[in-house]
């Protein structure tokens, strides 16, 4: 018998916001499997440290953050070869995901190369963008409104295209996300737009390192946890 792989979300970093099914299933495996950057400390490991058993093996998927997607496949080739070995021999696998798995989540990636062989089950965590919407204390849709996400590459693309006021304009509530080097140029478009009164910068929501501020006042830098909401309505769940 094969084992299971558990993609578990983790939720945005506060490990008191992961789910008591994540918990639980951390606390009992055997063997989990996670993605680090550049061979540097892993966020998601950092997240669920706590409930990691002694003596469970690791498999340590060193994934690059390149533009170039070819590197990044192969880490995960890689990866998933070394949870197949782990599932043949009838073991299950934890694979730890910060955020959700299934919304811009690492284990999309080891699902699609595992699927069709193995018995997949995935737990759903605590998003990104929920989480800036509640520190932020912006409440993002209401009724019929329309929420569009924007990774801060796409919106510089279309920049580039020239169709990023479509967007800017079109949303009922605008979140972009992924800010990092793409910072300045997605700020600029907002106050080009005439957006920035009411956008709010969040960056490394619900961990120490937290900073909710105007858009205004953010910092000239921001790092990849980091994101913009806009909620163009006001107070309309009134």
């Amino acid at each position: 018998m094969s084992g299971t792989v558990y993609g578990i979300g983790l939720g945005p970093g506060d490990p008191e916001l992961m789910t008591l099914k994540a918990a639980r299933l951390i606390g009992e495996a055997k063997v989990i499997a996670y993605p680090t950057l550049a061979g540097g400390e892993s966020f998601a490991r950092s997240i669920a440290a706590a409930y990691i058993p002694e003596g469970t093996r690791e498999i340590v998927m060193d994934v690059p953050m390149t533009v170039d997607r070819a590197p990044a496949q192969a880490a995960y080739d890689i990866g998933a070869d070394a949870i197949r070995s782990a599932l043949d021999a009838g073991e299950d696998v934890v694979v730890l995901c910060e955020g959700d798995p299934f919304f811009y989540g690492s284990f999309m990636y080891l699902f699609a190369r595992l699927k069709r062989d193995y018995a997949v089950e995935v737990v759903p965590g605590v998003t990104s963008v929920t989480t800036c919407a509640a520190v932020a204390g912006m409440p993002m849709a209401a009724r019929n409104e329309v929420v569009t996400i924007l990774p801060a590459p796409e919106l510089v693309g279309r920049l580039d295209r020239g169709h990023s006021m479509d967007v800017l304009h079109s949303a009922d509530t605008l979140v972009v996300m992924k800010l990092g080097r793409h910072f300045a140029r997605v700020r600029a478009a907002i106050d080009a737009a005439g957006l920035t009164e009411k956008a709010v910068y969040v960056e490394r929501a619900s961990t120490p390192h937290e900073v909710v501020l105007p858009l205004s006042k953010a910092p000239e830098k921001a790092p990849y946890f980091s994101m913009i909401l806009i909620v163009k309505g006001a107070d309309p769940w009134l």
